[in-house]
């Protein structure tokens, strides 16, 4: 299921990696709030993350996972520190422009899955590429596609609610990877779902959204999928506190 890449030294990278990373955070700090009401939700992470690498960030609740992957994609700002993706500091981009490098680099798969009900699974894939003014027909049959890709070739025109939770999702990842992000964000994609979905939906994302050129960061309290991790990373208060390979007893 791995890969076999190596734990970086310190968090940095990976031993097999000699381009630039898919995403380097240095000292990254985030802040919410204001005057005595500050929280301080990152601390001086420092974390690459390669491409062709799956990196899991695990940790108790509240601990940053979800503001790591916030600011490594765009959605906020940090406060200090730097954080590069894909060599681009978002961060200096202007709200178009930092929406439209999301809309061509990254993708987001989510617990929830956030289909929309009226519509099928076809027309839920093809939502990125409709966003984007692409036209409908064209963009539907693209999906039609991307669905088949997924292994449900056969269920494009079925609903949501006529899909199991492991279809709503493999639909969730056809969507996330319409547009080919070469970055692909997921947030607890197991969690919702039985071990026998799970294990398929870790399959697939470990077939369809890995490439040498691709990056794939999930957030999970999972154990069950640990094993399809490149890297685990560790958090606890708002820090990078351990980068291990599946497997790897504590202190090796």
């Amino acid at each position: 299921m791995r890969s076999g890449r190596e734990a970086g030294d310190g968090g940095r990278g990976s031993e097999n990696t000699a381009a630039a990373p898919a995403v380097r955070l240095a000292g990254v700090t985030k802040r919410y709030g204001t005057g005595g009401n500050v929280v301080t939700a990152l601390r001086g992470v420092d974390l690459d993350i390669a491409a062709g690498e799956l990196l899991m960030l695990v940790g108790p609740s509240g601990c940053g996972k979800t503001t790591l992957i916030s600011v490594a994609s765009g959605i906020l700002d940090h406060d200090d520190g730097e954080c590069l993706v894909f060599g681009e500091d978002i961060k200096r981009l202007g709200d178009s422009a930092r929406t439209a490098f999301r809309g061509r680099n990254i993708g987001f798969v989510f617990q929830a899955f956030n289909l929309l009900p009226t519509l099928s699974a076809a027309e839920n894939v093809a939502i990125p590429l409709l966003i984007a003014g692409a036209p409908w027909k064209p963009s539907v049959a693209r999906a039609e596609a991307m669905l088949e890709r997924v292994g449900l070739s056969e269920r494009g025109r079925a609903l949501p609610s006529q899909l199991s939770g492991g279809q709503q999702q493999r639909v969730a990842i056809a969507r996330a990877l319409i547009n080919e992000p070469r970055l692909l964000v997921c947030d607890e994609p197991t969690s919702a779902l039985d071990h026998e979905s799970g294990q398929k939906v870790m399959a697939l994302l470990r077939e369809v959204a890995l490439g040498p050129e691709r990056a794939l960061v999930i957030v999970t309290h999972d154990s069950r999928i640990f094993p399809y991790a490149d890297r685990i990373a560790r958090m606890d208060d708002g820090r990078i506190a351990r980068i291990e390979r599946p497997g790897q007893a504590p202190g090796q």
